[in-house]
């Protein structure tokens, strides 16, 4: 075990100048490339401080209620944190108490998500978005684990979901392991939300029956959730369907309304508010206008031939709240940020874009609309996972090997 020391560097916020947002027709989404800025006296001023570092490749982030601090990284696994600083390596790759022979870590796939059970406080369930290659083909997977009462072993595995599309080839648009989604969250109604990709394979957003380019809601066991509302003749997993790479998931305080946070291809990132058994109207087969490469569409033409949600086909698809439009830099976490000493942030939507690598702060309205768009001053880097945890605080995990907390105050 190894107890790692924190390192505070302070920071202070900056404003991004934005235009004013403009408005859209109706039946068109409302996209919103620029907003106007938040009120300067209502942010809240940054520490920023280094949990730890000189990961590899953090992927998430989830906490116990006693403060410890469960991270995965892509290619070794999942650990924790202790309240007293030291690490335990619980599943994954060699040097783990759990090993898994069959993960696989191969370009954007591998461990992914990690969530806790509701009722983790008395059975030490914990889930983990994998890719295994334990069958053929191989697939994406969640995986339920037991934990020793002291969090420093892992037992049971149980297989809750085996049948998530994975990317097995490279095509013309990027190789093996592309487009898995990954992010796992438990929503305030108790089911499991699994976010998947859609491997760069255009039937698969709109397939009712494949795994990919899909929000699933499950229960603890794999089930599909009463209420998914999925359509006629679908998987009655999913939840919703047509999205490109979901990374992000998070629950609006108060009404508890699914938010996502997706990468568009070369355009239009979107933040988007999720209802049961909708379509994200993301559909990249073959059209006669475009030259797609491979049968996949998403990287032909731009926000009007071939848009991230295409009102044209899917006329009662899901509006965005708020869309990056006019560049894609890579949207992945998001997290509602709660408690009062977050002042004007308070109950505002954070936002980590990796390509782009900066924290954005959006201000959604009742109607789910993103009316205010800051950028928060801290370093420029790829923004992995957000998460709020039982301190307060903001958690991050960012590409280039670290964890963070970011405490606000006045």
């Amino acid at each position: 075990m190894l107890t790692i020391p924190f390192r505070v560097i302070a920071t202070g916020f900056a404003l991004v100048v934005a235009a004013s947002a403009c408005s859209s027709p109706a039946g068109v989404p409302q996209q919103q490339p620029t907003l106007p800025d938040q009120p300067s006296t209502a942010t809240p001023t940054l520490t920023r401080t280094v949990v730890l570092s000189s990961l590899s490749n953090p992927w998430d982030i989830a906490f116990g209620s006693d403060g410890a601090m469960f991270f995965t990284e892509r290619c070794r696994g999942l650990s924790v944190r202790h309240s007293d600083g030291s690490v335990t390596r619980l599943f994954g790759t060699a040097g783990s108490s759990l090993v898994a022979a069959d993960l696989l870590c191969q370009g954007q796939s591998g461990v992914h998500g990690i969530a806790l059970d509701p009722a983790f406080a008395t059975n030490r369930a914990v889930y983990v978005y994998m890719t295994s290659s334990a069958t053929t083909p191989r697939t994406n997977r969640v995986v339920r684990l037991v934990l020793g009462a002291d969090q420093r072993s892992a037992s049971n595995r149980t297989e809750i979901v085996t049948d998530i599309a994975f990317k097995n080839e490279g095509n013309a648009h990027g190789g093996a392991g592309s487009h898995s989604g990954g992010r796992l969250r438990f929503g305030p109604d108790g089911f499991l939300y699994v976010t998947t990709g859609d491997n760069h394979n255009g039937t698969i957003p709109q397939s009712p029956t494949v795994l990919g380019g899909k929000v699933l809601r499950i229960s603890t066991s794999g089930a599909a959730a009463p209420g998914n509302n999925a359509p006629a003749g679908f998987d009655a997993r999913i939840f919703t369907y047509g999205h490109r790479n979901v990374q992000g998931i998070t629950f609006r305080p108060g009404t508890g309304q699914p938010f996502i946070a997706e990468h568009g291809p070369n355009h239009s990132d979107e933040v988007t508010p999720l209802v049961a058994g909708g379509n994200g109207g993301w559909d990249p087969q073959n059209r006669p206008a475009l030259n797609c490469a491979d049968g996949y569409c998403g990287y032909a033409g731009n926000a009007s031939t071939m848009p991230m949600t295409d009102v044209a086909r899917f006329p009662n698809a899901m509006r965005p709240a708020w869309s990056n439009s006019g560049s894609s830099q890579g949207m992945g976490p998001l997290v509602f940020l709660t408690g009062t000493s977050w002042r004007g942030w308070n109950g505002a939507l954070a936002v980590g874009v990796m390509a782009g690598q900066r924290l954005d702060i959006l201000t959604i309205d009742s109607a789910g609309l993103a009316t205010g768009r800051v950028s928060a001053d801290l370093p420029g880097t790829r923004y992995r996972a957000l998460t709020m945890g039982p301190d307060g605080s903001l958690y991050v995990a960012t590409d280039g090997g670290e964890i963070w907390r970011v405490t606000p105050g006045a």
